[in-house]
């Protein structure tokens, strides 16, 4: 199965990696190499259809189905949105439309410690990009 960073990388790995950093500079560093890992995504996708809206910068998301998984590729004109999104797909991508809804994503959150330290819009663009996907899952499932 394709993955989008050529190895799995899991939201366990990016909690305890991020739990290293003592600083969130140095987290946002992380994150926004995180999303310099994601593939780009071919322009002739970046369509109306596929953004995601709630976002301060553009956001786009495709899915596709491999087997019973939802494959996802996503792309932002925004570096830590990239990440952002890196996080998001480290949760979502190569799962069944059931394990999307089952996972905890707020938790995963918390865990990271992470909405406190984005601005409100980020936040909520955060939040648009996995109701997008959620909503992707319940239509697949």
């Amino acid at each position: 199965m394709s993955n989008p960073f050529g190895t799995e990388i899991t939201p366990e790995e990016i909690v305890d990696t991020l739990g290293f950093f003592d600083s969130w500079e140095d987290r946002y560093r992380y994150i926004i190499d995180l999303g310099k890992q994601l593939p780009e995504m071919d322009d002739a996708k970046k369509t109306d259809d596929r953004i995601v809206k709630g976002c301060q910068s553009q956001v786009w998301i495709d899915h596709w189905l491999e087997g019973d998984k939802i494959m996802l590729s996503v792309d932002s004109d925004a570096h830590i949105v990239r990440g952002l999104l890196a996080v998001v797909m480290s949760a979502y991508n190569g799962k069944t439309p059931q394990q999307v809804l089952d996972f905890d994503i707020e938790a995963f959150f918390n865990e990271l410690d992470l909405i406190k330290h984005l601005s409100p819009t980020r936040g909520n663009g955060l939040r648009s990009m996995v109701q997008k996907i959620r909503e992707l899952a319940t239509t697949l499932s």
